[in-house]
């Protein structure tokens, strides 16, 4: 039995677009339904969270899901949303970046048993497709004037670069896999994001012309910051990714726990399968103390949860004690302690200078710049506001050794509070 997947969308805001009659397929009982992700790089990223929870979604509302991996059509690059061409990728990296967003969507579907979800490759069909008979089987059901009244089409041939023969088929392309999925799997819609529209309105309309079917399309929004920021990106404007080599648990959770208050909401209704109804309790509890930062860290754990499992949240929120001192230094090894602290001050310090008796502490502060001179380190450590590795420093004759260092690689100096300075041990 489904439940009504579409009403759940549209309650978390996630139906930007719908073709008549996709509300009702939906109701009428179990389909088939598919997304298409783009193996441009060997990882996917939060920006692909909503098309993947899609998926999720679909399932457990007892629909099947397919998971179309663009094997095909990422060696030319979808031109929807972009102002210029693509890089071309070799096959070669093309298929390494589909092996590696097999195992990433795993995490989220279940690919198991005969009615499971389904993840297909469309190079499987597209590779060995000759150019004489696509344009005879497809692109004569497709018009010049249909094309160029695509966004994506219009878009680009505004810009000076144009739009090339290759990513000019692309819709074409798209709209093939559509009648594929039809015909091999019987799926009668596709989703994806709002500038994905057109091409998915060319795969209804190539099906409607050599099928005589109607299908269906549902495009969802595609999702920018309160501010109007493209979402994806970490303050220090890098992508932040799914695989943990890429954007460590911790930084992946500081992702979402940097979430502003006015997009809480939204991206819990987004990025979750919190049902709606709590939702608005854990809304209405963090409006009433926006302080407290309650919607962002059930959202942080959520998301960090669902990506990198109870392990991973467990390392994430470890690593967000150290970095504000509720916890000593100690509980991370070195790597992930320099990536948690990648951001702030660093020196280097000659191993052997540790050995024996060690460094005093006050020439250490000095040398590091942590304190203005060593009159300075012993003021501060008087005050008890010097710490190393988390431990505050009892006197200013306080001398440090190598056995203190974390893996032998690494302390951690604290003054005060807030400012924070790692050496290396080289």
């Amino acid at each position: 039995m489904t439940s009504d997947f579409f009403e759940d969308l549209e309650a978390r805001g996630l139906i930007h677009g719908a073709s008549e009659g996709a509300r009702e397929a939906l109701a009428a009982g179990p389909l088939t339904a598919y997304i298409g992700f783009d193996p441009t790089g060997p990882s996917l990223h939060v920006g692909h969270l909503l098309p993947v929870l899609a998926l999720a979604r679909m399932q457990r509302a007892g629909h099947r899901p397919i998971a179309l991996v663009g094997g095909g059509t990422g060696m030319i690059g979808d031109p929807s949303g972009k102002t210029a061409e693509r890089q071309l990728l070799t096959r070669e990296d093309v298929q390494r970046n589909v092996d590696s967003i097999r195992g990433q969507l795993g995490r989220f579907v279940d690919f198991s048993g005969e009615g499971g979800a389904l993840l297909v490759d469309n190079h499987e069909w597209l590779g060995g497709l000759s150019l004489i008979d696509f344009l005879r089987d497809v692109g004569k059901h497709f018009t010049i004037n249909y094309m160029l009244a695509k966004e994506s089409v219009k878009l680009r041939m505004e810009n000076e670069g144009g739009l090339s023969v290759t990513e000019f088929a692309y819709s074409m392309l798209q709209a093939f896999d559509y009648r594929e999925l039809f015909d091999r799997h019987g799926a009668t819609l596709q989703m994806g994001g709002s500038d994905q529209w057109g091409n998915v309105t060319s795969g209804m309309e190539l099906i409607r012309r050599t099928r005589g079917k109607h299908v269906n399309g549902i495009v969802m929004p595609l999702v920018t910051t309160a501010s109007g920021v493209k979402f994806g990106k970490s303050e220090a404007g890098t992508a932040v990714w799914l695989d943990a080599e890429r954007t460590s648990p911790f930084r992946f959770y500081q992702f979402w726990l940097n979430t502003e208050d006015a997009d809480v909401d939204r991206y819990l209704k987004f990025f979750t399968v919190i049902p709606v109804n709590e939702i608005a309790r854990v809304v209405a509890e963090h409006q009433a103390d926006p302080a407290a930062r309650t919607g962002q860290r059930r959202l942080a754990e959520e998301v960090t949860r669902m990506v990198h499992g109870d392990e991973g949240l467990e390392r994430a929120e470890r690593a967000t004690a150290v970095f504000f001192g509720s916890r000593p230094a100690q509980d991370l090894p070195a790597a992930e302690l320099l990536d948690v602290f990648s951001d702030v001050p660093s020196t280097e310090v000659a191993r052997d200078r540790l050995d024996g008796d060690g460094i005093a502490v006050v020439d250490l502060l000095a040398e590091s710049g942590v304190a203005a001179s060593k009159g300075e380190a012993r003021r501060l450590i008087a005050g008890g506001g010097i710490s190393v590795n988390g431990e505050r420093v009892p006197t200013p004759e306080h001398r440090v050794r190598a056995s203190e260092a974390i893996d032998g690689q690494v302390l951690l100096l604290r003054k005060g509070k807030k400012q924070n300075h790692v050496v290396r041990l080289v």
